[in-house]
């Protein structure tokens, strides 16, 4: 019998993940030690009194039914609370403005089957995270990228978009703080795309999944800040990276009802939500981070001091950024991201992930993830100087 995979899954950006993995793989087998910065997930556990509250809900024998696939009340009120502390963003639960998610790639991968019908033009990001990319294709969309340039400091240019591709367009993928290159967006950015949005009748997705690693002071900006935002967009975040819940699999999303209710019904017939548990842990971590903020981004500030510090003075040179747990570093001439990743991996044992891999405006650049504790950032550094490469 001959399997033939559908011409959808041919369009997943996979490849160069895989082959890294698989070198990687290849590497340790003759002993090499590798310092992975290319995964994309804290390398620390939660606080130990987050995981007690688990192992709590756990014992419950009531969490064992299926939940709904809303999410429960409390999780969800938990949510809009925490909303209106951190942003001003008054969310109603009780309205649908509210849906519990496995994770908010979970909902990425899903939206875009609820509004895009076949050949319908969505707008994403280039670079961007390969879920956005990769739920157009699932859905039978036509992707039109918005290059994302360091002379626009990785903002998207509207003015370039042709005026018939926003008129077709209808779906806008966002994505501040940004993976894989750490940009943040000011609010006048936001106050743009609201205006575009209306203007063009264009759904907005704000994905906001680091909104809580930032450094130096500064505090990213909710989408939904913006007089106006709630009638033509939904924001997505998750609680993996901010408390470092990445293996529970919790995330939300907030906004608009009318745009989220498409994307519940398709996770009724998905799924049955996140584990009732899990909610519950949830919950607990929302109500105390507003009682006394998690300061996990400290970590990660301290990691992109030394690390970038460290780069810079090899003759690497690169911007600290504002936020993520993410570096995204401009390589020398001469060379091309995968063959300079390959080269680095190779000769010293430093993953670092090509920028091509998240799309092709990516190209010249690598992401180097700040997921390893300071010892091995410094070894990481060291085996970069001894190579020659720099």
């Amino acid at each position: 019998m001959k399997i033939i995979p559908s011409k959808r899954i041919e369009k997943l950006s996979s490849a160069i993940f895989t082959e890294m993995a698989n070198r990687i793989k290849d590497l340790i087998k003759k002993g090499i030690d590798i310092i992975d910065l290319g995964i994309g997930s804290p390398d620390r556990p939660p606080d130990p009194e987050l995981i007690k509250e688990l192992i709590e809900a756990v014992k419950k024998p009531e969490v064992y039914g299926y939940p709904s696939f809303q999410g429960n009340d409390q999780f969800k009120q938990a949510i809009a609370d925490w909303y209106q502390f951190r942003f001003g963003v008054q969310i109603d639960p009780s309205h649908g403005e509210v849906l519990v998610l496995m994770g908010s790639q979970d909902g990425l991968a899903h939206l875009a089957q609820g509004f895009v019908d076949d050949g319908d033009i969505v707008l994403v990001p280039d670079p961007g995270y390969p879920i956005y990319s990769g739920s157009v294709h699932l859905a039978g969309g036509t992707l039109y990228p918005m290059p994302l340039l360091q002379e626009n400091d990785f903002l998207p240019d509207f003015s370039n978009i042709p005026k018939e591709v926003l008129q077709k367009a209808k779906l806008m993928i966002l994505n501040y703080p940004s993976n894989p290159m750490s940009a943040v967006a000011p609010i006048d950015f936001f106050q743009e795309v609201v205006a575009l949005a209306k203007q063009y009748d264009i759904i907005v997705a704000h994905d906001m999944a680091y909104s809580e690693l930032s450094f130096d002071g500064y505090r990213p900006h909710s989408f939904l800040e913006v007089e106006g935002a709630k009638e033509v967009g939904i924001e997505f975040n998750s609680l993996s990276k901010s408390f470092n819940l990445a293996g529970v699999r919790v995330g939300y999303v907030v906004g608009n009802a009318e745009i989220i209710n498409p994307l519940m019904m398709i996770k009724s017939n998905i799924d049955f939500g996140v584990f009732e548990a899990v909610q519950i842990l949830a919950t607990k971590a929302l109500q105390r981070d507003i009682q006394s903020p998690n300061q996990s981004y400290k970590v990660y500030q301290e990691r992109r001091d030394v690390l970038v510090d460290g780069l810079n003075q090899l003759g690497w040179k690169m911007d600290k950024p504002k936020a993520t747990m993410f570096v995204w570093a401009p390589i020398p001439k001469g060379w091309t991201s995968y063959r300079f990743a390959i080269e680095l991996l190779d000769k010293t044992g430093v993953v670092v992930i090509p920028g091509d891999a998240f799309g092709i405006h990516g190209e010249g650049y690598v992401r180097i993830g700040l997921v390893q504790e300071i010892k091995r950032l410094k070894e990481a550094i060291q085996r970069i100087e001894a190579s020659g490469i720099f």
